[in-house]
């Protein structure tokens, strides 16, 4: 049962990350760096305390009382993060974006999967999984062959990503929508794409280095609901911390951009609806939290260990391919292509349902 409630929550937050920049594209006049900002204020600043102000009592108690170095790591894994999403559009800048964003996910799904458990194979710690235990075991080994299946289905979509570009042949954009000038270097843009990947893996590398607050706030509600099991919202007091690097890092960049491209002005112009694109910004910016807030609660039933990332990845990469079909990104490319990405969709929800089958053996 834990294992099914994992994989419902899993969906949840891939379906809220695989979807939130829907209202983006509803925002006028405005550049990326501007309302990405304004969105951020939302899902790095005023929805992440709020979800904890909710649900753990005294949570600013639980981050005050923590160490120096947790915090400082928890924060200093949410910048690397941060950067690894900055560094994206340079990948696909150099490699274009199927295999930019084929190399890159790929990478951030077996980095900040498996890392963790190479790391506590050296560092035991009780109720961590190791690698070795992984290969070991049965369950273990359903994981490690989902998140194989899941690089397959990740490749294969990159397939359909190059094949639709060629066909259409329109200025590439990004997952998000935005214009990708490319300039092919494959040997520079292997080096961007594997830096980006790996530090776009540290969010998980946060929740584990950020792990002791949660299991305050764990135990905590565990001795008040004594025989109910873990604590769903345990990780959203460390979710505070980690998004404050999150934060720091976009916050250079949007600025840096803001001035490289003299965006500063959008904020005060008289000829866009302002009103309107805070609110979708901030319906966005929500979005994107909540992707964690769900995360957090899959976590819960099924550990931070290798599962609990594989399908989050997964979900988003799935849902976010699926809304490219809704919204017609798809449309006037051959069969072939359209059955390409189609497989590879299949193929990762496979993956989703050999991951979950592997954790139900545990």
């Amino acid at each position: 049962m834990n294992a099914l409630l994992g994989v419902i929550f899993h969906f949840l937050g891939g379906f809220s990350s695989g979807s939130f920049y829907l209202p983006y594209k509803k925002v006028k006049g405005w550049k990326w760096e501007t309302f990405w900002l304004i969105g951020g204020v939302f899902s790095w600043i005023i929805v992440p305390p709020l979800a904890a102000f909710l649900t753990i009592p005294d949570f600013w108690t639980i981050i005050r009382n923590e160490s120096s170095s947790i915090l400082g790591f928890t924060f200093l894994f949410g910048a690397l993060w941060g950067i690894g999403g900055f560094m994206y559009g340079l990948g696909v800048r150099y490699l274009g974006v199927a295999l930019g964003s084929s190399i890159m996910l790929g990478l951030t799904m077996v980095i900040g999967s498996l890392v963790p458990s190479v790391f506590y194979e050296f560092s035991p710690q009780t109720g961590k999984d190791s690698i070795g235990l992984m290969f070991s075991s049965s369950w273990g080994q359903m994981v490690l062959l989902g998140l194989f299946v899941c690089i397959i289905g990740i490749i294969i979509s990159g397939k359909a990503g190059v094949m639709k570009d060629k066909e259409l042949q329109h200025e590439s954009a990004d997952p998000h929508g935005i214009p990708v000038k490319t300039e092919y270097k494959f040997g520079l843009g292997l080096t961007v794409a594997i830096i980006s990947g790996i530090l776009s893996a540290c969010f998980n590398f946060g929740l584990e280095a950020g792990k002791p607050m949660a299991h305050v706030a764990n135990e905590a509600w565990k001795t008040a609901h004594p025989g109910q099991g873990e604590f769903l919202f345990q990780n959203n007091v460390t979710y505070i911390v980690v998004l404050w690097g999150g934060m720091a890092s976009n916050l250079m960049g949007c600025l840096f951009l803001s001035i490289k491209n003299k965006s500063y002005t959008d904020y005060t112009r008289q000829d866009v609806p302002v009103a309107k694109n805070i609110i979708f910004c901030a319906l966005a910016g929500t979005m994107w939290f909540l992707q964690f807030f769900f995360y957090g609660m899959g976590e819960s039933k099924m550990g931070n260990g290798p599962s609990s990332w594989i399908l989050h990845m997964a979900f988003i990469i799935l849902i976010a391919n699926l809304w490219g079909v809704i919204i017609k990104e798809w449309k006037g490319v051959s069969k072939k292509t359209i059955s390409t990405i189609v497989m590879g969709m299949i193929v990762m929800f496979i993956s989703i349902l050999i991951v979950g089958y592997g954790n139900s053996l545990r």
